[in-house]
């Protein structure tokens, strides 16, 4: 069985953030997991063949972003 889940990034104050965090966890997809830059969103699918594989890679997502949106909030102040 194929599970598939999708994530989609918005940031209508600061667009760019969501861009410049996506791009700074591109390098780290595995297979499995692609990303699309579409204007000011990014939509991130998610694709395995167990529902626990998946689920933990959106929760691993989630936290680097979280991170990387930590890391470029400071890098402005």
């Amino acid at each position: 069985m194929k599970v598939r889940g999708k994530l989609v990034f918005r940031n209508e104050d600061a667009p760019g953030l969501v861009k410049q965090i996506a791009e700074s966890l591109s390098p780290d997809n595995v297979s499995g997991i692609d990303t699309v830059v579409e204007g000011d969103s990014v939509t991130v699918t998610f694709e395995g063949e167990k529902i626990g594989s998946v689920l933990s890679s959106v929760d691993d997502y989630l936290m680097n972003a979280r991170i990387a949106e930590d890391v470029l909030e400071l890098g402005k102040k």
